[in-house]
């Protein structure tokens, strides 16, 4: 399903293998991700949906929830 999602969204193609090696890779970064500290403090925060066109059981549509924080000296964090 994945494979066809990104030559779907991309026009590449990726055989099941490479999408299990290419996740595999990936969960030592997302899990990283989740156990960032962020900063304590923000100028300024942005919360916001979007919805992505994935299939799941009986799901058309999914929702993507995202956070920007953004600090006083301007730098953002996601």
């Amino acid at each position: 399903e994945i494979a066809n999602l990104i030559e779907k969204m991309y026009g590449t193609h990726y055989s099941p293998a490479k999408v299990s090696i290419i996740s595999k890779q990936m969960i030592p970064k997302v899990e990283a991700n989740h156990k960032r500290k962020l900063s304590d403090k923000f100028f300024c925060v942005y919360r916001d949906t979007t919805y992505i066109p994935w299939r799941r059981d009986t799901f058309e549509r999914e929702a993507v929830y995202f956070a920007i924080g953004i600090k006083a000296n301007g730098h953002q964090e996601v």
